[in-house]
């Protein structure tokens, strides 16, 4: 509730001009999204303040906040400092709402229990999330299983729940909450390279605990008006980004990651090919097969488990030499199996593998499934992004073309976990594949079902992953979104020209693809290296390399960076930028540096 508070409460004009996502200005006020006004609020007890935003059912009153028994809350803040403060009334103050709804008055309310909790821990996680990315700090301080459960026993609130325990109390739990923050990765750290995310924007963590304080199910608008609106409007957004006959015509949901997203594009593509599948069973129908790239996230081979197609029946692409779905291939593949009785129903593409980074040729591959009818989806979760910029948005050409899409701005643009969107261009066809009209809960004689959204949905439950999204293109707009996609790109960039320019110290895997680089740290003893020409010998001694310079990384809290064999090349270090605003070409520099460092002094006693 009162984080909510933090970001206003939505006035109850038309869904369209509240919500509308447009080209964004961070400058401009738009409808009902909140900017925090310039003006200092005078902190003064008793005094009465506009705020930016009507509360209650009025559209006359402007709301207003009255300070009381030294309770202060000053307007003039970022969304951190926002967070911050609300945080800080919890425990010793209580919002309660008088004279119609039209005024919130603050009165003091001393409390030890769960609010207390609430308080005293929001303030600390804003501040962690407000030193998330300093550099005096360890990318994490690396703990056995057993010293982890040891820090949290001897914290006074251990790991193990037992069975009826008494409660551990404030102050112990929030020595447990110390000790998740001390022994956790800091994934904003600018050193932090593993995975296809990092930073997390402080509006994204500020919406979703708005998401968790108003702790609602965006089913129905009937209990989450604000909610169901707002992801219509994102969804909308993100057609509008993706271009084509997505502009005009699209359907979409915000889905709990991009494995989801890429399940609900299988289901989708068998619904359209064999529509009683979903009332008859597998059981009798045509036998389908499905195809996507050798490179293509392990979630296409997981969704074909689910839809009850099966993984024999899910035929793999080899890819080119920029890890893209070779379309000759991919025909050849789709011809192999109309000839042996098969009927092939979908397309799996890829927007930014996960390793290689590489991009299907989405034009290519829509000229063959539209000649075929074949249901192409593309999973763009991780390279998705590049729609976003004018500088790469060429590796998108033809995405527009598929017939659904996911993109995942936890990602890239730093939105917090988890974020992703998934899309069609085939209105209604999410209600067609999956609706089952529980009457107790989608009636058709409710207020505004029109926004009801959760029938067309595999989950009941449901999350409000769509604000967190929309107030990112609230506050930041589409340029400044735009920029950090470029930003990732110039230092992948940076990375490979440092490799090739190293005298042999470190060698390309394969050259960059999004922002993916991949490399080798190549000891003195065995420069040069040049894969193609490689011993086998040779392959096997570099393959042991990256692994022991990454668990003495990893040891002494320094650059987390993944490593990984790919077709055919031994382990070599994968370097990705997301969300990278933090990350310098100085911090890039010197971690090269220092791996070349431990390189050396592991060579000799692991080769």
């Amino acid at each position: 509730m009162v984080l909510a508070f933090a970001i206003g409460v939505f006035p109850r004009n038309s869904p369209k001009s509240v919500f509308s996502l447009g080209n964004t200005d961070p400058t401009e006020r738009r409808g009902g999204s909140f900017v925090p006004p310039r003006a200092s609020a005078r902190e003064e007890e008793g005094e009465e303040k506009n705020l930016p935003f009507p509360i209650g059912r009025s559209q006359k009153t402007r709301g207003k906040i009255k300070r009381g028994n030294g309770v202060r809350l000053n307007l003039n803040t970022t969304a951190i400092e926002m967070a911050q403060r609300i945080t800080r009334m919890v425990g010793s103050a209580r919002v309660a709402m008088v004279g119609r709804g039209t005024h919130v008055v603050a009165r003091a309310h001393s409390t030890q229990g769960p609010e207390d909790a609430l308080a005293r821990g929001g303030e600390r996680l804003v501040e962690y999330v407000r030193r998330s990315a300093d550099r005096s700090q360890p990318v994490v301080r690396l703990k056995s299983p057993q010293e982890l459960r040891q820090a949290f026993q001897e914290s006074g609130c251990s790991l193990e729940i037992g069975d009826c325990e008494a409660g551990v109390g404030t102050e112990a739990l929030l020595r447990g909450l110390e000790c998740v923050l001390e022994n956790s990765v800091r994934t904003s750290h600018p050193l932090f390279f593993n995975q296809l995310y990092s930073k997390a924007d402080p509006v994204a963590v500020l919406g979703d605990w708005c998401a968790a304080a108003t702790n609602t199910n965006v089913h129905t608008y009937e209990v989450a008006p604000c909610y169901t609106v707002m992801e219509s409007e994102v969804v909308s957004k993100v057609a509008r980004l993706l271009g084509g006959p997505y502009a005009t015509s699209h359907d979409g949901l915000l889905v709990p990651g991009g494995s989801i997203a890429n399940l609900y594009g299988m289901q989708l593509a068998r619904d359209a090919k064999d529509p009683n599948w979903k009332t008859r069973g597998m059981n009798g129908g045509p036998k389908l097969v499905g195809f996507t790239s050798s490179h293509a996230h392990y979630s296409y081979s997981k969704s074909a488990m689910l839809v009850g197609l099966g993984t024999d029946n899910l035929v793999k692409i080899g890819t080119d030499e920029g890890g893209g779905m070779i379309p000759e291939e991919l025909e050849e593949a789709v011809e192999r199996c109309e000839a042996e009785g098969m009927v092939p129903f979908f397309v799996g593409a890829t927007a930014g593998t996960t390793v290689r980074g590489g991009y299907d040729d989405f034009a290519a591959i829509a000229r063959i499934c539209e000649r075929r009818m074949l249901w192409m989806h593309i999973d763009g979760a991780w390279g998705g992004s590049a729609m976003l910029s004018e500088t790469h948005a060429a590796a998108m050409a033809g995405a527009e073309r598929a017939d659904s899409f996911c993109w995942n701005p936890h990602k890239m643009l730093g939105a917090t976990l988890q974020c992703s969107v998934f899309l069609t261009r085939h209105e209604n066809k999410l209600a067609e594949c999956n609706t089952t009209s529980a009457s107790y809960l989608f009636q058709p004689d409710k207020l505004y079902t029109e926004f009801d959204l959760g029938d067309k949905t595999i989950q009941c439950g449901r999350r409000a992953d769509c604000l967190k999204l929309w107030m990112m293109f609230k506050h930041s707009g589409d340029q400044e979104l735009a920029r950090r996609v470029d930003r990732c790109h110039d230092l992948a960039d940076h990375v490979q020209r440092r490799v090739e320019e190293s005298g042999g110290k470190f060698a390309l895997a394969f050259d960059r693809r999004c922002t993916n680089v991949g490399f080798w740290y190549v000891p003195r003893s065995m420069r040069p290296f040049i894969f193609e020409n490689a011993s086998e010998e040779a392959k096997l001694e570099i393959s042991r390399i990256a692994p022991k310079i990454k668990a003495e990384m990893q040891r002494s809290g320094d650059a987390l960076i993944g490593y990984q064999p790919l077709d055919g090349r031994p382990n070599f270090f994968r370097i990705v930028f997301a969300s990278a605003d933090d990350v310098s070409f100085e911090d890039i520099d010197s971690m090269l540096d220092r791996i070349e460092r431990i390189g050396e002094e592991i060579a000799p006693l692991h080769l």
